[in-house]
């Protein structure tokens, strides 16, 4: 699968907001446009508003637009509210699973990690990011990672792991307990404009 490798502060400030909780992202001066005084140009119309909180969503997950798209798909098919269901989706990925454990600073080293084969899933190896992970699944870590998985975490004094994972710091072994709600998420993003772009 195809990945984005260019600039990523670029996309905070397209956007407007951080799409990363690290310094580099939330500073006032990255969240401004370009410009010498960050000149905006015309006000966004309808379709533009809809877009950049696609993007948003998008650039947050670390998500090319055919495979959001797909993710939309699937959404739509599902039983439930389509928003709701979709960041479900979202959320239930592997990379950002070992995101929102605290084990990578970003969506990008979380991709990383799981890319080069050092997270285990049920005892055994996955090296796809986009995998959907259930609840009652054990997620751990080859013993090579676990160092420098250790000092990620020490860098994010403050993180906090969602209810729907349970997880042990002395082991560093976590656990799919439930479902992740739309109220998890701790992203800002407004769903019923999304579904909208894509109708």
């Amino acid at each position: 699968m195809a990945n984005y490798t260019g600039p990523k502060v670029k996309l905070s400030r397209r956007v407007g907001v951080p799409i990363a909780d690290i310094p580099k992202h939330t500073t006032k001066r990255q969240l401004n446009p370009p410009g010498v005084h960050g000149f905006r140009g015309r006000r966004l119309r309808d379709y533009g508003i809809r877009l950049n909180e696609k993007q948003k969503l998008r650039f947050h997950y670390n998500v090319l637009e055919k495979q959001f798209r797909g993710y939309m798909k699937e959404a739509g098919r599902s039983q439930g509210n389509t928003g709701t269901v979709m960041l479900r989706l979202l959320e239930q990925r592997l990379d950002n699973v070992v995101r929102r454990l605290g084990w990578a600073r970003t969506i990008w080293a979380a991709r990383q990690i799981v890319g080069h084969s050092h997270v285990l899933v049920n005892g055994k190896k996955c090296n796809i990011p986009s995998y959907q992970v259930r609840v009652g699944d054990t997620i751990t870590l080859k013993e090579g990672i676990k160092k420098l998985v250790r000092e990620n975490m020490e860098s994010l004094p403050g993180h906090e792991t969602p209810d729907w994972l349970s997880f042990d710091p002395s082991t560093l072994d976590a656990k799919i307990v439930a479902v992740p709600t739309a109220d998890q998420v701790p992203f800002d993003v407004n769903m019923n404009l999304i579904v909208e772009f894509y109708r």
